[in-house]
């Protein structure tokens, strides 16, 4: 793929946090992948802005774990290694485990619909990356319904990273998985719905466990 056209001209020159938003896009869309050099004067000219706000955009996109910037290797897109997976599916599973008691403690039945209509867009998904963002939203819904402000700012704080991991375990690999992530969701939402905390947590921990084995089977 052609390095030219990889990311939308920005609206407005001189800001960061479009220029930043404007690359993050790329990296979801499968633009950039891990391990992919982003070099601040070709940024630039794309997005047709000075290096500055690049520069600072990149450095926005480092404190949310996308890329990483080293003196002697330029700024690159952020490679999980096993140990990055590791802390933040602990983390993650920590953060979903207080937020399944929460919703099932709490959530009106209009939040469980919420939950379930993004479910329920995955069966219409068109690729992989749509999937991947699907998948993204429909924890955010769940986070949303639990109704606890600093748990849906210390999922905020790991989502992109979150969002990078689910971009990785399908650059392992696809097989399957247009087919078993709407169905394992729906699962999600059936134990929400009926009020089993005990199932959802099984469930929920399931269904990390399945993506980080696709990714550690296929990295040994």
């Amino acid at each position: 793929m052609s390095d030219q056209g990889k990311v939308a001209p920005a609206r407005r020159r001189g800001l960061a946090d479009e220029v930043a938003d404007r690359i993050r896009e790329a990296i979801f869309n499968g633009a950039y992948a891990p391990g992919e050099q982003l070099r601040e004067v070709e940024l630039s000219g794309e997005m047709d802005v000075s290096r500055g706000p690049v520069r600072e955009a990149l450095r926005l996109l480092e404190r949310e774990g996308l890329v990483h910037c080293a003196w002697h290797r330029g700024t690159t897109v952020t490679t999980l290694s096993a140990e990055d997976v590791a802390e933040l599916d602990s983390l993650r599973g920590a953060l979903e485990d207080l937020a399944v008691h929460q919703v099932i403690a709490h959530a009106s039945d209009e939040d469980l619909a919420s939950i379930a209509k993004t479910a329920d867009m995955m069966e219409r998904a068109g690729d992989a990356h749509e999937m991947v963002r699907l998948d993204i939203a429909f924890h955010d819904a769940v986070f949303a319904a639990a109704g606890h402000q600093r748990l849906a700012d210390a999922w905020d704080g790991i989502r992109c990273q979150v969002h990078l991991f689910l971009l990785t375990r399908i650059g392992r690999s696809t097989a399957g998985y247009l087919d078993c992530i709407p169905r394992e969701h729906h699962g999600l939402v059936t134990a929400l719905r009926a009020r089993d905390t005990s199932t959802a947590l099984d469930l929920f921990a399931a269904h990390r466990r399945h993506a980080v084995d696709v990714v550690a089977v296929t990295t040994a």
